[in-house]
């Protein structure tokens, strides 16, 4: 089970884009993909075989996964992310610091 998930609002704790907060794209294997967040600029040759202008595109590039902390709304902090089986088998991410469970 990932500690952070699709859809996830997360903090930058380190490098250029550090304090800001953002929502889950993607997640990849040790990385995950933030909305607007270590946006990069990427050179385009134009494709008319499949209808792509080219140019400079801004888009998202993938974070460390050590660079990034959940958000927990509670302490208004990123907080570290804990596993738990509940007494219906159920297993459940929670906050480390308040103990509240993330998934509802």
């Amino acid at each position: 089970m990932n500690k952070i998930r699709k859809g996830d609002e997360i903090v930058v704790i380190s490098g250029r884009d550090k304090g800001r907060r953002g929502t889950v794209l993607k997640v990849l294997e040790g990385q995950v993909v933030v909305e607007s967040i270590n946006m990069v600029k990427r050179h385009t040759k134009p494709n008319p075989q499949k209808n792509v202008q080219g140019g400079i595109v801004a888009k998202e590039a993938a974070l460390d996964l050590s660079n990034v902390m959940l958000w927990n709304p509670v302490a208004k902090k990123g907080d570290r992310i804990g596993l738990r089986t509940l007494a219906d088998g159920r297993k459940v991410r929670f906050f480390k610091s308040n103990k509240e469970v993330v998934d509802a």
